[in-house]
């Protein structure tokens, strides 16, 4: 039987999310509605895991016709920041994605939860408890072992509403009292084993300011939000489906309040290798500056990612590349630089930078001559049109484009090899000039005259060598930080083949030393006036992008974003 060569059509990505949405638009479910919403909490910078958030929920929402909020989850005011809100937003736009006038914080709900919660008190599913911290952690019980009702408990509607409006008048001091929902101290699901759903705490919120002193737990806020702003998919990652339960048993309790009961469905995070995304994590790397800061570019921050050169093009190829799906898994960091490099790739136009240079003499070229030289600004894209580059007689060239005793399968300079100066003149190399060390120092070489690129007769010299340069006179030397993974081992933290059983590592310990080296390269004049976040493929070397921090006018800095291939796979 002969062996079937065809390629297989390619499969789309999965996203069983979709066929829930179809299924619902069909039915008419939700009345001709599709909603969904964006709800980050404003303590800390976005990173790449929410970056597939906001494509899915607001891809979501724009390929039916629906709607995604921007709503902040803003119900902890002493880990939240003005700051964090103005950086969610721009990553947000960055992305490409618009709320329009749908932008919502939970703080502006703040006196319908609280009548929320007056509410179950009087229905007489809550209470007020006042057990110790400690005492509470004791009497929820165990996974396998049932919890026990608060002595609390069953304190009568009168008591509990009074108790709940002198908390809100800021007569207890934090941790006297707290409101919990009655549901069973015996459930199996230990989140309905009555939990909290309102706190003391005499903190300033940066909105609302000191109007309060009671604040809803996000699992009672969140749900609340979803079904006062009518969303009909209120999207999250798989640590909260075991918190689905209560989110139901809030909002089926609260129906005559708020007449809406919003579905929430759950889907796999990102497992991303090669990083970490614990923000507890992100925070102990910038304050004990192992990175420069939140938007160091190594860090997986969006606002880093933006520095290091990633596009918004390409993190929406990514998320629609590796798909929404319920089963936790790990997506390789290379297809993330895969979708990177596809974007780029179409969009940078190329230039030339000489990154480890070494001089390069041509001899019979006269001293005080220079010409100039034409190189497409991308060769796919012919409309773009040529720049010049221009020549002279003193030349930087990569130092790995010469050897003195060249390996088999080496087609560059070597003495008496012929190569061609990509855009350039053909020269034959004549030897080269060393140090007290041994070191070389310069190259010397000859030039054909008549062997310019793109003139008549050039292309009769067939030479197998073919290497990019900049004239030392026009060059523009500049700082270029070659950036890689902050991370040498893919799943930073855990335990390597060889390690004793019970070893714990310590994911500080996996920090890549190499992950940035700044050098001075000598780059085409051209590149002189690059605005900052102008991205170019140096050629042979990568994609590189104008620091959108350091950089000034005519005095750019370069990042590094991407290799052209993936070195790490190879590794």
């Amino acid at each position: 039987m002969s062996q079937n060569t065809t390629n297989p059509a390619p499969v789309a990505p999965s996203n069983f999310l979709r066929q829930i949405i179809e299924e619902d638009i069909r039915s008419d479910k939700w009345g001709g509605r599709m909603a969904t919403r964006f709800p980050p909490e404003p303590n800390g910078y976005l990173h790449i895991g929410h970056a597939k958030s906001i494509c899915l929920n607001f891809g979501l929402a724009r390929d039916y016709g629906g709607v995604c909020h921007m709503r902040f989850d803003d119900t902890n005011p002493e880990k939240e920041e003005q700051e964090y809100v103005d950086s969610i937003l721009d990553a947000v736009q960055w992305l490409g994605f618009d709320w329009a006038d749908h932008l919502y914080y939970a703080s502006d709900y703040f006196d319908r939860m609280y009548a929320c919660a007056e509410f179950l008190l009087q229905e007489g599913k809550a209470y007020v408890d006042s057990l110790s911290a400690e005492d509470m952690r004791a009497y929820r019980g165990t996974l396998t072992e049932a919890g026990k009702n608060s002595p609390f408990r069953e304190r009568s509607v009168e008591e509990n509403l009074d108790l709940f409006r002198r908390m809100r008048a800021g007569e207890f001091p934090e941790g006297t009292h707290i409101v919990r929902a009655k549901i069973d101290m015996a459930s199996p699901n230990i989140n309905l084993r009555d939990p909290a759903i309102y706190r003391i705490r005499h903190a300033e919120h940066h909105r609302s300011g000191d109007k309060w002193c009671v604040y809803p737990m996000y699992t009672f806020a969140h749900p609340i939000e979803d079904a006062i702003e009518r969303i009909t998919h209120s999207i999250c990652t798989l640590e909260f489906e075991d918190q689905r339960p209560f989110y139901d048993w809030l909002l089926d309790a609260l129906m005559p309040v708020l007449s809406w009961h919003s579905r929430q469905y759950e889907f796999a995070r990102l497992n991303l290798t090669f990083v970490v995304l614990s923000k507890r994590r992100l925070i102990q790397l910038v304050n004990e500056k192992h990175v420069s800061g939140w938007d160091d570019p190594r860090m997986p921050t969006l606002v880093g990612a933006r520095r290091r050169g990633y596009t918004p093009e390409g993190f929406r190829v990514f998320a629609e590349r590796i798909g929404v799906s319920k089963a936790d898994s790990w997506i390789g960091y290379g297809i993330l630089e895969d979708c990177m490099r596809e974007d780029l790739n179409g969009r940078a136009e190329r230039r030339i930078a000489v990154l480890d240079p070494l001089k390069l003499v041509i001899d019979n070229y006269p001293d005080d001559q220079e010409e100039e030289c034409l190189a497409p600004n991308h060769p796919q894209k012919p409309e773009l049109g040529k720049r010049v580059v221009p020549f002279s007689k003193e030349l930087w060239i990569e130092r790995e484009d010469f050897v003195e005793t060249p390996p088999k399968g080496y087609f560059r300079l070597f003495p008496g090899n012929l190569v061609r100066l990509r855009y350039g003149f053909v020269v034959k190399c004549t030897g080269c000039e060393k140090d007290e060390t041994g070191k070389v120092t310069a190259v010397h070489c000859e030039y054909l005259p008549d062997s310019k690129s793109g003139t008549p007769g050039a292309d009769t010299y067939k030479v197998k060598g073919n290497i990019h340069w900049v004239s030392a006179r026009h060059a523009y030397e500049s700082q270029v930080r070659l950036y890689d993974r902050l991370f040498a081992q893919a799943n930073p933290g855990a335990r390597r083949p060889g390690d004793a059983e019970g070893t714990e590592r310590n994911y500080l310990d996996d920090l890549n030393p190499e992950s940035v080296k700044t050098i001075t390269a000598f780059l085409e004049p051209a590149l002189r006036e690059a605005p900052p976040e102008a991205c170019f493929q140096f050629e042979r070397h990568g994609y590189f992008v104008a620091d959108r921090v350091d950089s000034k006018p005519g005095t750019p800095v370069f990042n590094r974003t991407v290799t052209l291939k993936d070195s790490w796979g190879k590794a």
